[in-house]
């Protein structure tokens, strides 16, 4: 099965094709243009690189969020025309749950952190396991929509929170965490002084990475688990025009 999987739910934008789960090849993008204006431009090259079409590919992935509220919505339109033009199933898989498998094998707890801004963050819990080889097995996903490889349990519904009320809930554990994220960029500092018995990954991990994506969602393919027309991107907070709007009404 060769699998696409798409990535915006950020600043960055990365697309990652998989084939029975063995990356292809990847690319990753920290671009100041919009992802409206690169994101097909990347798939094209990927899939010229590998001497691929576009018929060639079985399924696709697609982060559902969260992140982004511009950046999700061309994710997901994007992947969603190229699934419907060519009659292939498509999945849709948190970036959360990309950023923890990145670092899975981490003994402890692992607390991926998206910028919320305003001092919050999109986030989520996991505990992984090191130990488990068999990617068929499945652990529970709280949200519900999907199972998660048993690589990683999930602790924490995803949720958006403010960073003080995080450390909170991550102190209350009494276990040493790894954070990973681009929200490390922004409050390591902050993590380091009030959370002391933290850890970070290589810098290069602190973005989603597509291929990270793809290894999810080929589970979620291999399964029959695919998302239908009704899908749509997750994202835990209103857009910022909708909350001042909200403010103004009151």
């Amino acid at each position: 099965m060769i699998v696409l999987a798409v990535d915006s739910s950020s600043k960055v934008a990365t697309v990652a094709l998989m084939k029975n789960k063995k990356l292809l090849g990847e690319i990753t993008l920290a671009d100041k243009k919009e992802h409206s204006v690169i994101l097909m431009t990347i798939i094209e090259n990927l899939l010229d690189n590998n001497n691929l079409t576009i018929d060639d590919i079985d399924g696709y992935v697609v982060s559902k969020g969260p992140g982004s509220f511009t950046g999700l919505r061309i994710g997901m339109a994007t992947v969603k025309g190229l699934s419907f033009g060519s009659n292939k199933p498509y999945v849709s898989v948190s970036s959360l749950d990309a950023l923890a498998l990145s670092v899975s094998n981490f003994d402890g707890i692992i607390c991926p952190i998206m910028d919320a801004l305003r001092d919050s963050v999109y986030t989520s819990l996991y505990r992984g396991n090191s130990t488990c080889t068999n990617s068929s097995s499945e652990s529970t996903n709280t949200d519900g929509n999907y199972d998660l490889p048993v690589k990683l349990e999930q602790l924490l519904d995803y949720s958006a929170l403010d960073l003080s009320e995080l450390i909170e809930l991550i102190k209350a554990k009494n276990e040493k965490v790894i954070f990973i994220g681009d929200g490390v960029d922004k409050y390591k500092d902050y993590l380091i002084e009030n959370c002391p018995n933290c850890y970070f990954p290589p810098n290069h991990l602190n973005v989603v990475r597509a291929s990270s994506l793809g290894e999810i969602g080929s589970i979620l393919l291999e399964n029959g688990d695919f998302d239908d027309s009704n899908s749509a991107p997750f994202y835990l907070k209103k857009p910022q025009a909708v909350r001042e709007y909200e403010q103004r009404m009151k």
